[in-house]
């Protein structure tokens, strides 16, 4: 057949009309079994494939669903969204569902974006990334009974179980807990930590991970979790400059984590700098570049992620949207994903006098919060 085969063309080789045909693809629990196994033979037989928009426009749903594509970022934190909206993107593909991306300024120009495409019934669903505390995006889709899941937890009590407000999630607080014990269990007794300032929901999980494991298994003094807390932007001169200082400070501190590859990168070559490249540090995020030069991280298991969001939104299987009943029981509004740690030989790309940044490792890094809370 050189033309593609229609939908009387698998009525006619299942020997049934147009219309059963029809329910078994939209309806199928309402055909007999064995009729609809006769249909679904001539399906596959035919490779009959339904044409989307014409569905689209019967069913009344667009079967697509958007989310923001982030400004062009250097690096890390645009490496990190590609590989989440690869995933995200593959696997609605793997259920009739299309990914439609668009760009916002910031999270007002974010929210007329939804509304723009919400009033054109373009799109039946978002995904939001880079949640934060007090979020106007979420609130408005809320208030508007938009459905919508976050790749980022609410970051706030009032709104933590909404049943409106669904959410995955990493669980950072597991990963960098994994990462300091595994520096305990390899050794090391005085490990330091390298994130970002509070009030960063992300980077406070994180260090809750890194404080919990150092009470539980080296019970630190007075001042102790304090002295070896760092704070700092997530730019890799910053954590450079900030562990060189600590270092040289405290001769003692034998290993360390931080909130990103980023600040681990420029903690390796701070490290280098003063005579410590041997010193054991561990990334989160899994990035391209800390690969490449065999950084050890916490790998966020974006294909998890990525299911989670559309199971929440579609269920297990299909491309239907879950209609949610506040009331429901047992009703999952929410998955924390638990990450995983990789471990690694790190490459000796550094010399110890390495106290400048190449301008290509700069590009290469990049900016990984860049005032972003959910990766």
């Amino acid at each position: 057949m050189d033309r593609l085969p229609t939908i009387e063309d698998v009525a006619r080789a299942a020997q049934v009309s147009r219309q059963t045909v029809s329910n078994v693809l939209n309806t199928p629990a309402i055909v007999k079994p064995e009729t609809r196994k006769r249909v679904e033979v001539a399906i596959r037989k035919l490779a009959y494939r339904p044409h989307a928009s014409a569905r689209r426009l019967r069913m009344r749903k667009s079967s697509t669903i958007a989310i923001r594509l982030d400004p062009m970022t250097n690096g890390i934190s645009g490496a990190l969204l590609d590989r989440f909206l690869h995933a995200l993107t593959e696997q609605a593909d793997a259920r009739g569902i299309r990914i439609l991306l668009f760009t916002a300024a910031d999270p007002a120009a974010e929210i007329e974006q939804i509304r723009k495409l919400r009033a054109g019934a373009d799109v039946d669903a978002f995904v939001l990334t880079a949640t934060f505390h007090g979020d106007p995006r979420t609130e408005w889709l809320v208030e508007h009974d938009v459905p919508f899941v976050t790749f980022g937890r609410p970051w706030g009590v009032n709104d933590m179980n909404n049943p409106k407000h669904l959410w995955v999630d990493v669980d950072g607080f597991a990963g960098m807990r994994e990462a300091t014990l595994h520096l305990i269990d390899a050794g090391s007794s005085r490990i330091g930590f390298v994130g970002w300032p509070s009030l960063s929901g992300t980077g406070d999980d994180r260090r809750r991970g890194w404080q919990a494991a150092v009470e539980e298994r080296l019970f630190p003094g007075d001042g102790d979790l304090a002295a070896l807390n760092l704070s700092v932007e997530d730019l890799l001169e910053d954590a450079r400059d900030a562990v060189v200082a600590l270092l040289e400070s405290d001769e003692r501190i034998d290993g360390l984590v931080c909130a990103s590859d980023t600040l681990a990168l420029g903690a390796m070559i701070a490290a280098a700098s003063v005579g410590r490249s041997d010193l054991p540090i561990i990334g989160f995020d899994n990035s391209p570049v800390g690969q490449a030069i065999g950084l050890s991280s916490v790998d966020q298991a974006l294909d998890e992620v990525a299911r989670g969001a559309l199971e929440l939104l579609l269920g297990e299987t299909g491309g239907d949207l879950v209609r949610r009943d506040a009331a429901a029981a047992g009703d999952t509004r929410h998955r924390l994903i638990t990450p995983h740690l990789v471990i690694r030989q790190p490459l000796r790309l550094l010399a110890p006098d390495a106290v400048s940044i190449p301008t290509a490792t700069k590009n290469a890094v990049g900016n990984h919060r860049n005032g972003k809370e959910s990766q």
